[in-house]
């Protein structure tokens, strides 16, 4: 298939991407033109404002980009390969990382909830609507007094009452939850102590979510603290296949794949923006990629991201063959988000005093990174993953 050289990715020192089928690439390169042409018009603006665009739910829907990854869901019916998913959300981040972070709540962690925990009947009842963008969800799991601990720790509880069940607690950090349609609870069972997870409509009562101001990281995700009193949710709208944390863990091992996607796009955004600036800024009378300590910087940057996507492109091989454990998502997770603040780090020097300003983008990245490199797993936690499996001790307090 013939590209353009705009098509082009000058951070894809290897070709990656012909790694893709010809169907593969036409959906890449579609979403590539989308963000490009009407996504990144809208994304400084808003971002300075900490302002979430709604227009762009339409501009999604139109795009027919959710529910890919799930078989009769999607525009294209089959199941997108997890190549294809990750390189997705690399292409989305590589624009801008708040954005990818609102599809990826609702197209990640919410429906792949409802996808993998729900029964056939719930799945029918609310991924179509979701992958037609109809309705929009959200992913309510980390609390305001905990984080690593929520396996054991999680202060959200559930009880039975006859045909329905009654929620009482908080979450925080729970991005779209000011706007979204469903929101995927997760609760401790009062009776057997186990999680379970809950679809909680928005209109619910008792259920109040309150938008986080004043965050230096994906100012355009609008990340909720949520309350939840007395909220009466049906049986009808528990997970029907989640009995446990471990069956959560499922989830979470297939999402956190998709952060460190994000990681290398947040990675090749920054290399982009640094490697054009190094061309056009001009010091001592010549441009500055003359110089061989920004040329430095501009190959350690690359050569990050070349090893990064290697590593993501083989764990999306074990994902489609059924066969990565969670030591695999996590080690990704640690090994590319790590990475990704060395590369970030770098490009903003290139820019000097103009990295620290909106304008040139890469302050963007620089703090959007920040969020990426902490959630869906710290490093140290995913680190304690990966450390457990190749010692077989567990390091874990």
């Amino acid at each position: 298939m013939g590209t353009t050289l705009e098509d082009q990715l000058v951070a894809d020192f290897y070709d990656y991407e012909t790694l893709l089928s010809d169907e593969e690439r036409k959906v890449l390169l579609k979403t590539r033109d989308f963000m490009r042409t009407q996504v990144k018009p809208l994304v400084n603006e808003n971002w300075a404002k900490g302002t979430f665009p709604k227009e762009l739910i339409g501009m999604f829907r139109e795009q027919g980009l959710a529910g890919l990854p799930y078989e009769g869901y999607g525009e294209h019916r089959a199941a997108a390969s997890n190549l294809l998913s990750g390189m997705m959300a690399m292409e989305m981040t590589r624009t801008d990382p708040s954005v990818a972070t609102f599809f990826g709540v609702h197209n990640g962690l919410a429906m792949y909830s409802i996808y993998a925990g729900g029964s056939q009947e719930q799945r029918d009842r609310w991924l179509p609507e979701m992958a037609a963008m109809d309705k929009i969800g959200a992913f309510a799991m980390t609390e305001p007094l905990g984080g690593s601990d929520v396996a054991g720790g999680m202060r959200t509880t559930a009880k039975r009452d006859g045909d329905t069940w009654v929620l009482n607690g908080a979450k925080k950090w729970i991005g779209n939850a000011t706007f979204a349609d469903y929101v995927v609870v997760w609760a401790r069972d009062v009776d057997d102590n186990k999680v379970k997870g809950f679809v909680v409509e928005k209109d619910m009562a008792g259920f109040v979510p309150v938008k986080i101001e004043n965050k230096i990281a994906f100012r355009i995700v609008e990340n909720a603290e949520i309350t939840l009193t007395d909220v009466r949710v049906p049986e009808a709208n528990r997970l029907q296949n989640i009995n446990s944390f471990r069956d959560v863990g499922e989830i979470l091992r297939a999402t956190r794949g998709g952060v460190a996607w994000q990681a290398l796009g947040v990675m090749i955004g920054a290399y982009e923006l640094a490697l054009d600036y190094a061309k056009e800024r001009k010091q001592f009378g010549r441009p500055i990629a003359r110089f061989q300590m920004v040329q430095d910087l501009l190959v350690k940057s690359l050569g990050n991201i070349t090893a990064s996507w290697g590593m993501l492109i083989q764990l999306a091989h074990l994902q489609d063959a059924g066969i990565f454990k969670d030591e695999h998502s996590s080690l990704a997770k640690a090994f590319v988000t790590s990475r990704m603040r060395e590369v970030v780090a770098w490009s903003r020097e290139i820019f000097g005093g103009n990295g620290i300003v909106l304008d040139y983008d890469i302050a963007r990245f620089f703090a959007d990174a920040e969020a990426i490199y902490s959630f869906e797993g710290t490093r140290e936690m995913n680190t304690l993953i990966v450390g457990k499996a190749i010692t077989g001790e567990s390091a874990f307090v």
